[in-house]
């Protein structure tokens, strides 16, 4: 060894055993105060660049999925320009064809929806012994904790005229802002991936990067193109299932199903309120009733239960598999952020963490059981073996 390397190990040692453990504690305790304030001020940006960067990050996603597709046509000799601008107007095609599917059922609903509201306050009012049994208990406890002054809101509210007035403009520049954020990412997401390698100062930070771009766009895509697929199947069974018990527009169904997977336990948990909801008021093949709500909520969950656990892990792989807490976390955070929109980015963007992370800090390969179990089996032979050698020493 160097004396130059023996003198900085030396030097480095005696500044730790220098150093106490209060101050130690004091130095960790700054270094994760520093991690939190940035976790914070990332957060609060998020949530007021909300109309900007919202539709930002969406497109990059959506980019992320119809990438395969724009490399493919440059592949066969397209300018990436014109790539982009057709995978953006595909994709205005398939948003146009999913609202002509939502639009005759919705139609359909809007004349059902007083004749459901009214058997819905039928099926309710037979539960109404047991609602005021719970209402006479709520006031009791209110009583006993003193809290009998009732409470007067006033709602000034400028109508729906003034409502929509308020809220289209900026409905359609976030939608202006995401297909020109769409189009500009197709068209230059070489450029963005060369520019970004050349600020790289070392080779293996280069190759670093570079595996980095090929793992989230490959990961990404791949994720998002097999939930699609999961998605359509899944929108098609509960579709099918809902027409079989006889629940109204069972396509509305289909649809909402589809479009509600993406978002993961919560878009689920919706669809059933909703699908127990109308079949309380509507009925189907064993009519309406506590029985004709939960039977739709039942199939839905029997749906959902098959492919969470066993399509769409077989189709993703282990590679692609995802601790369920960090996905609620995730969604809870983008939710809160921006809404609906983060619910959709919010496993995509989890990916592109981890793949991030993954190059950043990687890990060892983990082994099998079967492996775990030899390589702890050796191990154990060697421990009696040295245990032997010991025993063995004292009397030679």
């Amino acid at each position: 060894m160097p004396a130059t390397l023996r003198r900085e190990r030396s030097r480095a040692l005696e500044r730790a055993l220098a150093r106490t453990n209060f101050e130690n504690l004091i130095v960790r305790s700054a270094q994760l105060a520093t991690i939190a304030i940035g976790l914070i001020a990332v957060l609060a940006v998020l949530k007021v660049g909300q109309s900007v960067l919202a539709p930002l990050f969406l497109a990059i996603t959506v980019g992320l999925m119809f990438g395969p597709i724009a490399r493919w046509l440059e592949a066969r000799g397209m300018v990436p320009g014109i790539s982009a601008a057709l995978v953006v107007l595909l994709f205005m095609l398939l948003i146009a064809g999913a609202g002509l599917l939502f639009f005759q059922p919705l139609m359909d609903w809007a004349t059902r929806i007083p004749r459901l509201w009214a058997r819905l306050q039928t099926e309710i009012a037979s539960l109404r012994e047991p609602l005021k049994s719970l209402g006479a208990l709520q006031d009791q406890v209110q009583g006993a904790l003193g809290e009998d002054q009732a409470v007067a809101v006033t709602v000034n509210d400028g109508g729906p005229v003034a409502s929509a007035a308020a809220v289209i403009p900026a409905v359609l520049a976030a939608v202006l802002i995401f297909l020109v954020s769409l189009y500009f990412y197709l068209a230059t997401r070489d450029s963005i991936r060369v520019a970004t390698l050349r600020l790289c100062i070392s080779r293996s930070m280069r190759w670093r990067t570079a595996h980095v771009f090929r793992d989230v766009e490959d990961k990404v895509s791949r994720y998002l193109i097999t939930i699609t697929l999961v998605n359509v199947g899944v929108g098609i069974v509960v579709g099918g299932l809902m027409a079989l018990i006889g629940l109204p527009s069972p396509l509305l169904w289909g649809a909402l199903a589809f479009v509600l997977n993406y978002i993961p336990f919560l878009g689920q948990a919706g669809l059933a309120a909703l699908l127990f909801f109308t079949g309380l008021g509507s009925g189907g093949i064993l009519g309406s009733g506590l029985i004709g709500g939960l039977l739709p909520m039942g199939l839905y969950f029997l749906v959902n239960f098959i492919e969470g656990n066993f399509v769409t892990p077989n189709l993703l792989g282990r590679a692609m598999t995802i601790n369920p807490f960090l996905i609620f976390l995730s969604l809870a955070i983008w939710i809160w952020a921006w809404g609906a929109v983060g619910g959709l980015i919010a496993v995509p963007s989890l990916l592109i963490i981890t793949s991030i992370l993954g190059h950043i800090l990687p890990t060892a390969p983990s082994l099998s059981a079967k492996t775990r179990r030899e390589t702890a089996g050796i191990e154990e032979r060697r421990a009696v073996l040295a245990a032997g050698v010991a025993e063995e020493t004292p009397s030679a």
